[in-house]
C-alpha cells in the first residue's frame, strides 16, 4: 500500500478516524511528512502524529522495521534546512521473507526524495494448460456411468458391521470412482472455452466457422453457443428445484 500523507497529515487522520478494509497488506510505504526521532536520529524529538501512524501500521499488522543502509530520505535544496527521514516502510510483521528495505540515496535523479527498495519473493506456479475431461452429455459420460454402475454390482455390501469396514467400502467406492474415471476421460486444452456448458456441438460448430469463416457459420456458432448454455442452465435450475434446495444454490 503506497501513501502520501501531505504536511496536514490528512491521510493519517483519514486512515484513523475511518474504518478502512484493506485486508492482506504485506507493507505500507510512502512519504508521510513526520519528522521523529525513531527514525531520524538527527532529530530530536518525539511526535503524537507518529503513534497515531504506529497505531494505524500495527491495524494491518505492519511494524516499522529500520533499512539496511540507514540515512535520509528526503534531501533539501533550501540553505540552512537539514536533510530528513521522511519516507518510510512498514512491512509484515514477524516475516522472514519482507524483513528489510534499502533507501537508493544514489538513485534519486531530480527528484528530492529517494526511492526506496525491496526485493519481494515469488514461489514458482505451475500453469496447468490442459485437463483431463469428460464432456457432459457425450459418449465417454454415458460410458463413465455404465463402467461405474456395473463396478458397483459387485461391490459386497452386505457385512458392514463396523466403522472400519464401512470405511473400507467407502474407500472401495472412491477407487472405483477413480479408475472409471481415468478410463473415459480425454485431456483437453484450457482455453477460453473451458467452460462446463461447452459441448461437442459448440466444437463442430466452431470448427465449420474456422474452415469457412462465413458469416453463415458465424451466426450458427453463435446460435449452438447459446443454445448449450441455455439447456446447461436449465438442467442445472431443474437439477437444484428437484433437491429442493435454496436460491442461493442457483448462484454456485
Amino acid at each position: 500500500m503506497n501513501i502520501y500523507s501531505d504536511s496536514s497529515h490528512s491521510t493519517l487522520k483519514y486512515l484513523k478516524d475511518t474504518e478502512v478494509n484493506i485486508n492482506h497488506v504485506l507493507l505500507m510505504m510512502g512519504d508521510f511528512n513526520i519528522r521523529d526521532s525513531l527514525w531520524d536520529p538527527s532529530f530530536p524529538f518525539h511526535s503524537s502524529i507518529s503513534d497515531d501512524l504506529i497505531m494505524i501500521a500495527d491495524s494491518f499488522d505492519l511494524a516499522l522495521l529500520s533499512p539496511t543502509n540507514p540515512g535520509s530520505t528526503r534531501f533539501s535544496n533550501t540553505a540552512g534546512k537539514s536533510n530528513s527521514v521522511i519516507d518510510l516502510m512498514f512491512l509484515r510483521s514477524g516475516s522472514i521473507e519482507l524483513d528489510h528495505h534499502t533507501i537508493l540515496s544514489k538513485s534519486q535523479l531530480s527528484s528530492d526524495h529517494a526511492p526506496l527498495s525491496i526485493d519481494i519473493p515469488i514461489c514458482d506456479e505451475v500453469i496447468q494448460s490442459s485437463k483431463l475431461v469428460i464432456t457432459p452429455g457425450s459418449d465417454q459420460e454415458k460410458e463413465f456411468i455404465k463402467d461405474v454402475m456395473s463396478s458397483l454390482v459387485s461391490l459386497d455390501t452386505s457385512n458392514i458391521e463396523s466403522v472400519e469396514s464401512l470405511n473400507q467400502i467407502v474407500n472401495q467406492l472412491g477407487s472405483i470412482i477413480e479408475q472409471m474415471w481415468s478410463k473415459n476421460t480425454k485431456r483437453s486444452r484450457i482455453s477460453k472455452h473451458s467452460k462446463q456448458w461447452w459441448s461437442n456441438s459448440c466444437s463442430l460448430a466452431l470448427n465449420n466457422y474456422r474452415s469457412s469463416r462465413s458469416r453463415d457459420n458465424w451466426k450458427v456458432f453463435k446460435s449452438t453457443v447459446k443454445e448449450a448454455k441455455q439447456s446447461f442452465f436449465n438442467s442445472k435450475i431443474q437439477e437444484i428445484t428437484n433437491k429442493s434446495r435454496g436460491p442461493w444454490e442457483l448462484m454456485n
